[in-house]
């Protein structure tokens, strides 16, 4: 994974290709599982090989994946996420009905997935090591702040968050760990 991308900004075919539920799904299976076959990524998701041999053929037309060289033989195709994260800017499709469409439903979809792994950590954490329990958190904080400061807050966090990915971590005892940033302007209040 040498040559994955960092991060991209999704443009308008990229965003709509993610507005599927499989799609969404395989692209952050591959982000986070690393390079897999059609047949492994159906057999974990549950779904057929050939429905999930298309939609990965959908995902690399726009760039999301790509095939991992050196790996496979024959007829089988190994792939990979072609970038680590992806984002993007919603006024960048704010006029356009459909591109609205596809970045709502992604967002909404993407906080469920959240939700889910919040809600299964908040299940099974007495089943975890004590020190695992001690490192986790999950906080909210209510603060008040102009459009400009909540940026440079946002801003702040991406970059501790960015620092820590660089530097990586792979010791005894490292797992993958969710961290997840959303800082926004609460809702029927002014």
């Amino acid at each position: 994974m040498t040559d994955q991308q960092p991060e991209i900004v999704l443009d308008s075919r990229q965003l709509r290709m993610l507005a599927h539920p499989l799609r969404s799904r395989l692209l952050s299976a591959l982000r986070m599982d690393g390079p897999a076959t059609s047949t492994k990524l159906a057999e974990a998701m549950d779904t057929n090989t050939g429905a999930t041999s298309y939609h990965l053929r959908q995902l690399a037309a726009v760039g999301l994946v790509v095939e991992e060289p050196g790996h496979g033989h024959g007829r089988e195709r190994w792939w990979r996420a072609a970038h680590h994260s992806h984002g993007w800017r919603p006024d960048a499709f704010a006029s356009d009905p459909d591109d609205r469409a596809a970045a709502s439903w992604l967002s909404e979809y993407q906080v469920s997935l959240l939700t889910e792994m919040v809600a299964g950590w908040a299940r099974e954490q007495f089943e975890r090591p004590a020190a695992w329990r001690d490192a986790a958190d999950i906080s909210d904080f209510g603060l008040r702040l102009t459009p400009a400061r909540l940026r440079a807050l946002n801003d702040e966090l991406h970059a501790v968050v960015d620092r820590y990915q660089q530097e990586g971590s792979n010791g005894d005892g490292a797992e993958q760990v969710i961290v997840f940033v959303a800082g926004f302007p609460r809702l029927g209040t002014r």
